[in-house]
This record gives C-alpha cells, sequence and structure tokens, in this order.
C-alpha cells in the first residue's frame, strides 16, 4: 500500500507538470505536441493503474480463493523478485520507461533503470520525479550509457534477477539469450519480459468504409513518422476496392505536412542519422518492390525529415512488407478476397496488432478467431492502446506475450509463495 501510495503521488505530480515532460519529449524526441501529450497522458495512466492494481493483487485470497482444508490456514502471496533491469525504447521514451518501471518497483522489486541513447533527458526527469514523490534514491538507478556496452554486462550479471526490456527484436532475442545463460554464483532462472516490435497491417474488405480507412491506414503508418511498434505499415485491400481505397490513401499521404515538433507538424524528423539513412535505403529498396505513389525522398534541410511514402502493388514476400522499417513507409498489397487478406496478414514472423475493416458480421467473427496477433482492432486503427482499456502486447517475434496496461502484467515482476499451517 506504501508503495501504491507513492506511485498515485508521483503521477499527481507529473499531471501538475504535464506539460513539461511533454516539452522534453517534443526537443529530445521529436515528436509534435499531439504525440508528446498522448505520451505523458499514459505515462500517468500506467502509474495510477499499476498502483491501485497493485493493492488488489495484495488481496490475494480475493484474487485466487483457495480450496479449503479442515485444519489447515492455506494463503497464497505474491512476493517480489528481486533486481531487475528495465531497459524502455526512446519511442515512448517516457510512457512505457515509466510502466515498467512503475510495475517493477510497486511489485516490491528494485530496478536499475538503462534508458535508450537517444533519449536519456526524458527517463532522467522521470527518475527524479519518482525520488521528489518519496521512493528511496537507491529503488530506481538511472545508468545510462552504451546498450551493447551496459546492457550485455547488466542482462548477464548473477545478481540480476529479471530484464524487462522494449525495443528491437534483434536486441530482444539477444537479451533472451544472454539471460537463459547461467553466470557464475547464478542461482536463479532469469525472468525476461520483452515487447519487440511488430509488422503490422491493417485488412479491408469491400463491405468497409473505405474512407474510415484510408483515415485509419495514414494515421496508424504515419503517426510519429512510423516509429511505433505498432504502426500499420501494411495494408492489405481485397482486390475489387483496392484501386479506389489506394487513392483514398495516397491522397491523405500527400497532405500530410513535414516541419518541427514544436510547431505540431504532422511528420516531424526520424530519431537519428542512423535510422534516417536506414529508412531512406528501405525506400530504395521500395522502388524495386512496389509501385511509389506518395514520397520516395528526403524531406526539407534541416532535420533528419523523410517525406511520407508510399508503395503500392508489393507482393506479400516482398522485403517492405516483412521487415520492421520503423519509419513513415507504408507498403500496400492486393488480396483475391478477404480470406487471402487474412492469409497475407498472417504470413509475418510478427504479432502485434493488427485491423480489419468490414461491415460483414460474419466475416469480423472469422477473422477475430484468424488474424494472429495481440491486439486485433475493428474497424480502426491499429495504434493508440490506452492502459486498462486495451492491454498491449504481441505474439510470436513480437515479445513474450506480456500485457502491459493489462491486469495480469504485475504478476511477471512477482513470484507466487504457498504457505500452509496447522491450526
Amino acid at each position: 500500500e506504501e508503495r501504491a501510495v507513492l506511485l498515485v503521488q508521483a503521477a499527481g505530480r507529473m499531471r501538475a507538470r504535464k506539460h513539461e515532460f511533454s516539452a522534453w519529449l517534443v526537443m529530445e524526441s521529436g515528436k509534435n505536441w499531439a504525440e508528446a501529450d498522448a505520451d505523458t497522458a499514459e505515462a500517468i495512466d500506467f502509474m495510477e493503474y499499476y498502483a491501485r492494481e497493485m493493492v488488489k493483487l495484495a488481496q490475494t485470497n480475493d484474487r485466487q480463493p483457495l480450496v479449503r482444508m479442515a485444519g489447515e490456514d492455506n494463503r497464497l502471496h505474491y512476493i517480489p523478485l528481486g533486481v531487475g533491469i528495465v531497459i524502455p525504447p526512446w519511442n515512448f521514451p517516457l510512457a512505457i520507461c515509466a510502466g515498467m518501471a512503475s510495475a517493477a518497483v510497486v511489485s516490491g522489486n528494485t530496478i536499475i533503470m538503462k534508458p535508450a541513447s537517444t533519449t536519456p533527458v526524458i527517463a532522467y526527469k522521470f527518475y527524479e520525479l519518482m525520488v521528489e514523490a518519496g521512493f528511496p534514491a537507491d529503488v530506481i538507478q538511472y545508468l545510462p550509457g552504451s546498450g551493447a556496452e551496459i546492457g550485455d554486462y547488466l542482462t548477464s550479471h548473477p545478481k540480476t534477477r529479471f530484464i524487462s526490456f522494449t525495443g528491437s527484436k534483434e536486441v530482444g532475442l539477444r537479451i533472451n539469450k544472454l539471460a537463459a545463460e547461467q553466470s557464475e554464483g547464478q542461482i536463479w532462472i532469469k525472468r525476461v519480459v520483452a515487447e519487440m516490435g511488430g509488422k503490422d497491417g491493417i485488412v479491408v474488405d469491400e463491405t468497409a468504409d473505405l474512407d474510415a480507412a484510408a483515415d485509419a491506414i495514414v494515421a496508424s503508418a504515419f503517426g510519429f513518422q512510423g516509429q511505433k511498434c505498432s504502426a500499420g505499415s501494411r495494408a492489405i485491400i481485397v482486390e475489387s476496392v483496392y484501386d479506389e481505397l489506394t487513392g483514398k490513401i495516397a491522397e491523405r499521404a500527400g497532405r500530410l505536412a513535414i516541419g518541427s515538433p514544436e510547431d505540431n507538424a504532422p511528420i516531424g524528423p526520424v530519431i537519428d542519422r542512423s535510422s534516417f539513412e536506414r529508412i531512406l535505403d528501405y525506400i530504395e529498396t521500395g522502388r524495386a518492390e512496389g509501385k511509389l505513389l506518395v514520397g520516395g525522398g528526403r524531406g526539407p534541410e534541416g532535420g533528419y525529415f523523410i517525406q511520407p511514402t508510399v508503395f503500392s502493388d508489393v507482393e506479400p514476400d516482398a522485403a517492405i512488407m516483412q521487415e520492421e522499417i520503423f519509419g513513415p513507409v507504408l507498403a500496400i498489397a492486393k488480396a483475391k478476397d478477404w480470406q487471402d487478406a487474412i492469409r497475407i496478414y498472417n504470413d509475418t514472423e510478427f504479432g502485434l496488432t493488427g485491423a480489419f475493416f468490414s461491415t460483414d458480421e460474419g466475416r469480423i467473427e472469422t477473422a477475430l478467431e484468424q488474424i494472429h496477433c495481440g491486439n486485433l482492432y475493428i474497424n480502426r486503427k491499429c495504434t493508440g492502446a490506452l492502459v486498462g482499456v486495451h492491454p498491449f502486447g504481441g505474439f510470436n517475434m513480437s515479445g513474450t506475450d506480456s500485457k502491459a496496461g493489462g491486469h495480469d502484467y504485475l504478476l511477471l515482476f512477482t513470484q507466487a509463495k504457498l504457505t500452509s499451517r496447522r491450526v
């Protein structure tokens, strides 16, 4: 209860200084004001949600009543794991950082928090806030630095009990591999909670509201320059409405203005030079794999700006349909019918978010069962999960199936202990 109270107090302090935190996000990560405000709001939601959920979890007998046995007092308690490593990403450097850290700390653990190299300041501002709210300074250790140097060391350390990571598939798999090896002096199996990105798609059949679908596809593909693990970087459209819908998508994408995040431009810069060059390389790949409808080049000088880019007529097995680009690039594929569209959607190693646009209830029911992803949305965009409303996390190479913002997420940072006493 004491930890939960401190977490609620921290959330209140962040709410009072909301625009200050959002300003750091605009400055450091290149988010526009709308995206930054959502990031800060989500951080507040995570802190308040996990505080209340931890209190519920502590009331064990109400949550998981045990079968009674005469002459025994049996209780199941959830206790902390120990010292953990929290490695948040740069694309939601406040919300995901706050969510991962809050869940670990309110569960009774202590953590070393290693922020992404490109967004260390906003993570420090969060750490500072937690100390101001009353958390002992050594409960959360703030440690910026190189992921390869610091991350590998901490992951392999024998005193590390768990690693909570959000980032790329490649880094997540490396962490999982290192954590699986027993270090000298290590007396436990390390727990890994990993969210590793996606290649998310929106499927549209011929019964759908095409204007609503076009709006959702563009918003999902190009929000924060496509730098979201939930970004809808694929659109899969049945052939009978393919030309009409691709035209609507191209028209909307072509209207997106590029500019400064401080001015709240719809499209700002990508995070750094490395990402800038990698995304431009993917665009060159896309020229050979599809038909360029919109964009395809650099944005204005003075930043890492890339034009919102749309490719049509892309084959399902093409690189830009299979690999996570993490930039403002949308690939569109044509399907014979709605069932073929679902098949194309599932043809990926990832499984994070997806959306299905249709007005046919029978098809919707089939899609709900057959589209394989952690967060499936019907007739809406595939980004914008809300804490407590849309518990977030995916399948396959998208991670370890954890559900951030869900009531069972805290169980990942605890272990169950049964006590039985003769009475």
